[in-house]
C-alpha cells in the first residue's frame, strides 16, 4: 500500500505549525532585547511557515482514510525533520547570523539532531535571541520533536506508534505503557523533570538564568551547543564541570529505566545488562585515563586528571560534545580513548548518538558466539544480553546496522575528501557527523570548526546528521523501490 499523502502532508504541516508556535521564546526575547535583526529573522520565519502550512492544510482535501502503516512514519518523521530545518534556519540566515543559508541550514540541523557540529568561530556576538533558539533546538530534538507532538496533541486521530518507532533510537522501541501517548507524555515529563533539576543547580552555581537554560537544553540533549567560544571552560568552574557531568552521564541512560525507578521496579534497572555496560565502559575509560594523565604529568595532580577525564570521556561517550580544555594536547593514549568512546555511543533510548552500547555489546557477544561455533559446529549456543536471549532477527538488525553505519561513514569521508580536506579530518567529520558527535579532532576538534567546508559539503554533513539521528534505515528506505510500490 502507498502512503496516504493527503493524511501525511497535514500531519507534517500541523507539526511545523507546532514548532513554529515553540519559537515564541526566542522571539520574545528578541523583541524584549532589542534585537532587531534576529526579531525580523523570526518574523519571516513565521510568515513563511504559516504560508507553508496554509497551502498545504487548504490545497489538500481531508484524507479519505486515517489508516495510518510503518512507511507513512517512516516518510512523516523524515519530511518534518527537513522542514523544521529548513524553516528554523532562517532566523539565523535572515539575521544574517551566519553568512549563507547551507551554514544556516548545517546548524539547524545540528541542532535538531543533537549533533552539537557549528560552523561558527565565534559563538559570543550572536544576538542572544539566536543563540537561544540555537540552543532549544537541541532541548527539542533530544527527545525528538514528533515524539513531543504525540505527546501533547492529537495526531488527527491517528496512532503516533508508527511515527514515535520511525522517531526512536536503538535497536527496541520501550512502551512504558500500553497507550504510546501517554508512554511519550512520560518521556518527556521525566526530561523536563531533569531539565528543572539542573537548571536550578546552575543557577545555585552563580550561573545567569540565561546560560543556565542554554547549557541544560544542550546537557540534556546530549548535543553541545554553548552559548561561549571555549564551550563549558569559559565559565571557569569546577562546579560547572561536575553538575555537567552528571547529567551528561543521566542523559546517556535509557530514559526508560527511569520510569521502572519511579514505578518501584529498581532491581530491574540495577540488572539492566546495557546499564551496567554503560556504566562500566565510562568508569573504566575516566579512571584509565586520570591514571595515566597523571603518570604522564599532563596535569599536576590526580584529582585534576580525574576532573578532565570524567568530564571530557562522559561528553564523547555521550555524544555531547561540550569541552573544557584542548585534549588534542593529552598523550596519545587518551586521545585514543576518547576516539573509541564517540563511535560507541550512548544506551538506546536515551538522547544520545553512536552506535549505541546495546549494540556494541550484542555485536560482540555475536562475535564469541560465531568462535564458539567455530569450535562447536554441532554445538547449541544462544546469544544473551543479560537475562534476554537475542533472536536471530534482532542479532541479524544490529549486525546490519553496525555494517550499514561503518559503510555510511566511509562513503561520507570519501565525499567529504573531494573537498581538499585531509583524510583524518574527513573521517573525523564524517563519523562526528553520523555520530551526532558534533566535536572530535583536528580540523573539526576542539578549537576548530565545520565552516571551512564549502557549502556543498554542508548539506552532505547535514544529510549525515539526519541519518545518524533516525538511526539510518528511517531515511534510507525511502530510496527504495519497495518503498513506493504498492
Amino acid at each position: 500500500m502507498m502512503v496516504n499523502w493527503k493524511l501525511d502532508l497535514r500531519l507534517i504541516a500541523l507539526i511545523e505549525l507546532f514548532i513554529g508556535a515553540l519559537m515564541g521564546v526566542p522571539t520574545i526575547m528578541a523583541a524584549f532585547l532589542g534585537e532587531s535583526d534576529a526579531l525580523f529573522g523570526f518574523g519571516v520565519t513565521y510568515l513563511a511557515t504559516t504560508l507553508f502550512c496554509a497551502a498545504i492544510l487548504i490545497g489538500t482535501d481531508k484524507p479519505a482514510t486515517k489508516n495510518f502503516h510503518a512507511r507513512d512514519g517512516f516518510f512523516v518523521v523524515t519530511l518534518t525533520w527537513i522542514a523544521a530545518t529548513a524553516f528554523s534556519a532562517l532566523p539565523l540566515y535572515v539575521s544574517r547570523s551566519l553568512p549563507d543559508y547551507p551554514s544556516a541550514f548545517f546548524e539547524m540541523m545540528s541542532g535538531f539532531t543533537t549533533t552539537g557540529a557549528t560552523t561558527l568561530s565565534e559563538i559570543e556576538s550572536l544576538p542572544r535571541s539566536i543563540l537561544f533558539w540555537r540552543s532549544q533546538t537541541n532541548w527539542l530534538g533530544g527527545m525528538g520533536i514528533v515524539v513531543l507532538f504525540v505527546a501533547l496533541l492529537p495526531a488527527l486521530g491517528v496512532t503516533g506508534t508508527m511515527l514515535v518507532g520511525a522517531e526512536s533510537v536503538g535497536p527496541t522501541k520501550d512502551k512504558l505503557t500500553p497507550k504510546i501517548k501517554t508512554s511519550a507524555l512520560l518521556l518527556w515529563t521525566i526530561y523536563v523533570g531533569f531539565s528543572i533539576m539542573q537548571i536550578i543547580l546552575l543557577l545555585l552555581g552563580g550561573l545567569s538564568p540565561y546560560d543556565a537554560i542554554t547549557i541544560t537544553f544542550s546537557t540534556m540533549s546530549t548535543a553541545g551547543f554553548s552559548t561561549m567560544n571555549n564551550s563549558i571552560a569559559g565559565f571557569e568552574s569546577s562546579y560547572v564541570d561536575i553538575v555537567v557531568t552528571v547529567f551528561m552521564v543521566i542523559s546517556g541512560v535509557n530514559f526508560a529505566l527511569y520510569w521502572r525507578l519511579f514505578v518501584g521496579k529498581a532491581k530491574s534497572v540495577f540488572r539492566d545488562a546495557e546499564l551496567r555496560a554503560y556504566l562500566g565502559i565510562l568508569g573504566t575509560s575516566i579512571i584509565v585515563s586520570a591514571a595515566y594523565m597523571t603518570i604522564s604529568k599532563t596535569f599536576p595532580t590526580f584529582w585534576t586528571s580525574l576532573r578532565y577525564s570524567a568530564f571530557q570521556n562522559t561528553s564523547m561517550l555521550t555524544t555531547t560534545g561540550f569541552t573544557t580544555t584542548n585534549y588534542e594536547t593529552w598523550p596519545a593514549f587518551t586521545q585514543m580513548i576518547l576516539f573509541f568512546l564517540f563511535f560507541i555511543g550512548g544506551s538506546a533510548g536515551s538522547t544520545a548518538g553512536g552506535i549505541k552500547v546495546v549494540r556494541v555489546v550484542a555485536f560482540f557477544k555475536l562475535a564469541r558466539y560465531q568462535l564458539k561455533k567455530r569450535v562447536h559446529p554441532k554445538g547449541v549456543f544462544q546469544v544473551r544480553l543479560g537475562q534476554t536471549v537475542l533472536t536471530s532477527d534482532v542479532i541479524n538488525a544490529i549486525a546490519t546496522f553496525v555494517g550499514m553505519y561503518i559503510f555510511t561513514g566511509l562513503l561520507g569521508a570519501l565525499v567529504l575528501s573531494f573537498s581538499g580536506t585531509d583524510l583524518l579530518t574527513s573521517l573525523q567529520a564524517s563519523f562526528l557527523c553520523l555520530g551526532n558527535v558534533g566535536v572530535g579532532f583536528a580540523k573539526v576538534g576542539p578549537q576548530g570548526d565545520f565552516g571551512f567546508f564549502p557549502s556543498f559539503y554542508k548539506w552532505v554533513c547535514s544529510f549525515l546528521m539526519l541519518v545518524g539521528r533516525l538511526e539510518l534505515f528511517t531515511v534510507y528506505v525511502l530510496f527504495t523501490k519497495t518503498f513506493w510500490k504498492r
